[in-house]
Order: C-alpha cells, then sequence, then structure tokens
C-alpha cells in the first residue's frame, strides 16, 4: 500500500537580519507561493522530480543565490553548483563550478542516469553541451552591482543557497540544493551544495543545508543528521543534539529535513533562515 502521506520543505538561504524589512517579507511570501505550487506537483510526480522542479523554480528568482542573479566569483564570473539525491536509490549527483548554463539542477538531475555522477567545471560544461543545453549568462545588473560592493569590502550577511527535500507518495525521498557560492572566494573553490555534507537523503530522511560552506562541509552536516537520524530511528533527536553540538562550536548554518512519517524539521545557528513547507496534514 503506497505512503499516502506526503511533504515538501523547502529553503532560500540563511544569514544575518536583513536591514531591508520589505524585502524579506516578499521573499517570504514568494518562497510560500513556490513552496505551494512544489506541492502541488508532488501530487502527481516523484519525490526526484519534485526537488528538481522546485529548484528549478528557484534558480529562475532572482532573489535568490542560485541560477540567474548568483553571487559572482573574485573574477566576476558566474560558476554555480547543485546537486540531487535520490535517497531510496542511494544515488547522489552534481555539478560543480559550472559556466554559461542557467538551470544547473537540470544537469544534475540528467547524471543519476551516468556512471560518472559528479563533474566540475569544464566537464560539467561539456556534458551540459551534449545534452543540448544552450548558453545562458546568469549574470544581473544586480550580481554584478552586489560583486563591485563586495570589491569595496561590503559586507551582505547572508547565504542564498536554495534547497528542497521532498517525501512522495510512495515512501521515496529525494533532496536537492543549488547555489551561486558565497561569492568573492578564490576561483576553483568548491561549496558544499555539490556535495553529500550539503545535501543528503536515504529511505530513512532527507535534509538540505544551507550557511557557510565551510562549516558545512567540515561537519559533514547533511550526512551526519541523516545518518545520526537512521541510527537513533529520530530526525527530531538528530537536528536537537547536533545543533546543540553546533552552537557551542559557533557554526554558522542551518538545515531542513524529512523523516518517514512527513514531518518537518528546520534548525539554525544564524539569525535568519528563509524556509517553507506543506505537508499532508498542513493546510
Amino acid at each position: 500500500m503506497p505512503n499516502r502521506k506526503i511533504a515538501l520543505v523547502i529553503h532560500a538561504g540563511a544569514g544575518s537580519y536583513p536591514k531591508d524589512e520589505k524585502r524579506a517579507e516578499r521573499i517570504g511570501k514568494k518562497l510560500g507561493q513556490i513552496c505551494e505550487k512544489g506541492y502541488r506537483f508532488l501530487k502527481t510526480h516523484s519525490a526526484v522530480e519534485t526537488v528538481v522542479e522546485v529548484v528549478r523554480w528557484l534558480e529562475d528568482w532572482p532573489e535568490t543565490n542560485a541560477g540567474t542573479g548568483a553571487v559572482l566569483q573574485s573574477d566576476g564570473h558566474a560558476r554555480l553548483s547543485a546537486s540531487l539525491m535520490d535517497g531510496n536509490l542511494m544515488k547522489f549527483s552534481g555539478v560543480i563550478n559550472i559556466e554559461g548554463i542557467k538551470n544547473p539542477i537540470l544537469a544534475a538531475h540528467l547524471l543519476q542516469r551516468e556512471r560518472d555522477r559528479v563533474l566540475a567545471a569544464e566537464g560539467a560544461l561539456r556534458f551540459a553541451k551534449e545534452k543540448g543545453f544552450k548558453f545562458f549568462d546568469p549574470r544581473t545588473k544586480e550580481s554584478i552591482r552586489r560583486w563591485r560592493n563586495l570589491r569595496e569590502k561590503e559586507k551582505t550577511g547572508t547565504y542564498g543557497t536554495v534547497g528542497a527535500c521532498a517525501l512522495d507518495s510512495g515512501g521515496w525521498f529525494a533532496s536537492a540544493a543549488s547555489t551561486g557560492g558565497k561569492g568573492m572566494e578564490r576561483v576553483g573553490r568548491v561549496s558544499d551544495s555539490a556535495l553529500p555534507a550539503g545535501n543528503y537523503a536515504n529511505s530513512y530522511a532527507a535534509v538540505s543545508a544551507t550557511g557557510n560552506g565551510e562549516d558545512i562541509i567540515e561537519e559533514a552536516l547533511a550526512s551526519m543528521l541523516v545518518i545520526r537520524a537512521t541510527d537513533w530511528k529520530d530526525l527530531n533527536k538528530s537536528f536537537r543534539e547536533t545543533f546543540k553540538e553546533m552552537e557551542k562550536k559557533k557554526r554558522k548554518f542551518a538545515a531542513i529535513g524529512l523523516d518517514r512519517k512527513g514531518n518537518v524539521f528546520w534548525a539554525h545557528t544564524t539569525e535568519v533562515l528563509y524556509y517553507a513547507y506543506r505537508t499532508s496534514r498542513s493546510r
């Protein structure tokens, strides 16, 4: 008998309290709309298809640090990273620092079918071109302006990575993440969003992380949360105990997650986490 409890949770980054309250309200409202749209999609699609579609919508929204409008690296280039994990098949795929395409999550999705499932830079772009991706410059006037300000040492105080976790009616999990990086990083730096540290799922739970990438990688945050939850049979305890430890270590990050019962979890050591969720129980 299929599992009829479905659930979707999404995020659009974490960071400091926003100076622009109207922008924060706008982000919250839009995130809720995308989540509701994604939940309707989930009713007739798999968890994998849903997180890919939702993250694609988030990449196309210039307010996020993913896809169009993502932050730029130190040389002014937009290099995007994204990953996808099918929790039940235990398949992870991703692209790292890919340039010149619109939606890196779509390339990550296609890599699920390949033997080599994580590709970087020129290799990732070559694969995307082979699959018919057209050239697209994700930079916008606003992302270029932010880059120029960062060169002058302006602090943004936010981490705008996007992500999603879904549980479908068949009881299958999937998780996804996408980012433009942290902005002004050294060329070649690898983000957590294309690694299991930032995005992980199995047949028990799914987690997507956001925040300071180095902190996330050093703690293997997403995979640790899922593995602990699997061992303890309790994602709530995994979130609670892990983030208690991370507060003491002064790590700066956040995460969202789902368990097999369709329960939604989130936690952050940053001041703010932008998230939205919809489940069979919520209205």
